[in-house]
This record gives structure tokens, C-alpha cells and sequence, in this order.
């Protein structure tokens, strides 16, 4: 059975969470498209959220965006 692909703005939020997650500038932004952009940005911005609250390692598997 094949999977099914997410859809743009979801691989983007989870892309942006990641970078947020490690601590990456939002400049590093891939996207030019305004949508997937602002999909990357609100990702980056809730990883970097969960890393000032303390949600690495361990503690953030449960915080994480399923890939």
C-alpha cells in the first residue's frame, strides 16, 4: 500500500520546527512561495518556543511534529 503524500504546508511546519528546535536563524527559510513560507515560519517559531520552554531530548519527543 503506498503512503500518502502530506501536503506542502505540512512538510513545511515540520521542516521549520526542526530548524527552530536547533536553534537555526528563520533566514534559512527555503521557501519563497507565501503560503508554504508562512507554514515554515509558524513552525520555526513554535520549535523555537518549545526549546526556550525546555522541550529537548526527551522531553520534547512528545512536543514534536510527527514527520
Amino acid at each position: 500500500m503506498r503512503r500518502q503524500k502530506r501536503d506542502k504546508s505540512n512538510r513545511a511546519f515540520t521542516r521549520g520546527y526542526q530548524f527552530g528546535m536547533h536553534g537555526k536563524s528563520k533566514e534559512l527559510c527555503p521557501h519563497h512561495d507565501v503560503d508554504t513560507r508562512q507554514s515554515w515560519l509558524s513552525g520555526w517559531r513554535t520549535g523555537r518556543e518549545d526549546n526556550w520552554d525546555g522541550y529537548i531530548g526527551t522531553a520534547g519527543v512528545a512536543r514534536a511534529p510527527i514527520i
